[in-house]
């Protein structure tokens, strides 16, 4: 058994990670907050705005669909993985870096596989492989629709520039605090939803169709990817609260473990003390 003092000391270790991680904890729950209203005030703009440029590409024809919508054959793919500048968030980061790993070993292999990274948890895991074009790490920083445009803007150039055929945004999205899910979504080309629901509807569009989708797709590509960063710079502090609510448990079961190791070696340190007092007593004695 280890002696009171190394036990004391394990005590006073566990006790000042326990004030860490309840401390990391509390600053989690308060930016939590902050970030849950901002996604969950914007998804259903989002995903409204998405639906409708949806069902209005679908009822163009195939020859006057927009440069965002064009189907080429496969061959470049863009993945961009979003993930958190810092760690201790569970899972969090590890599960969007096996996503993009299977993305690019099993569903894209055998194609020219690139990744920007949106945080610097998969900018290091995906650079030493010598595939990330690009880091924009420094978002989180400044997280505003304005910053998050020029990045989806660069996106919709190197598409149509020829430079990649397909790109794919892989991230977190919040359910709860505990919860988190793992989306892959196609950025571009632009799928079309089945059916007419927009063309079915008695609607007179002013001006063309074909003006009204050019000038959506641009604010709906923004708005998807700005959607996807805010999803997941929400479920990086739900995971990290999450996270440290159980350190912060283990930590205090571990504690009171050692106290109780503590006091039976001080108990058992005090009857040998007495035991020997004892004994030289008896000795004297006789």
């Amino acid at each position: 058994m280890a002696n009171l003092k190394e036990i004391r000391n394990r005590i006073a270790s566990v006790s000042s990670t326990m004030q860490i991680t309840s401390a990391m904890k509390m600053v989690s729950a308060a930016k939590l907050k902050k970030a849950q209203d901002a996604i969950t005030a914007m998804r259903p703009y989002a995903d409204k705005l998405t639906e409708l440029l949806q069902s209005l590409s679908a009822t163009l024809d195939a020859d006057s669909g927009s440069k965002f919508s064009e189907q080429r054959e496969v061959n470049n793919v863009l993945i961009v993985a979003i993930t958190s500048n810092r760690g201790l968030c569970g899972a969090f980061n590890s599960n969007i870096i096996k996503q993009t790993q299977n993305l690019i070993s099993n569903v894209h292999a055998g194609k020219k596989v690139s990744v920007l990274a949106i945080g610097k948890k998969s900018n290091d895991a995906f650079s030493k492989k010598g595939i990330v074009i690009d880091n924009k790490s420094a978002i989180f920083d400044d997280l505003t629709f304005d910053n998050v445009s020029v990045i989806a803007e660069m996106l919709m150039e190197k598409f149509v520039a020829g430079e990649f055929d397909k790109i794919e945004i892989v991230y977190n999205k919040f359910k709860n605090a505990a919860t988190q899910i793992i989306m892959t979504e196609q950025f571009l080309p632009i799928v079309p939803v089945e059916g007419e629901a927009v063309n079915n509807a008695d609607y007179i569009f002013e001006p063309s169709k074909l003006e009204i989708v050019e000038q959506l797709i641009p604010k709906s590509l923004k708005t998807q990817l700005y959607k996807g960063i805010r999803d997941s710079f929400a479920s990086e502090h739900g995971a990290r609260m999450t996270a440290m609510h159980k350190a912060t448990d283990n930590a205090t079961e571990l504690r009171d473990q050692l106290k109780l190791t503590y006091n039976k070696a001080r108990q058992a340190s005090i009857t040998n003390e007495i035991l020997e007092i004892v004994g030289g007593a008896e000795a004297l004695n006789n």
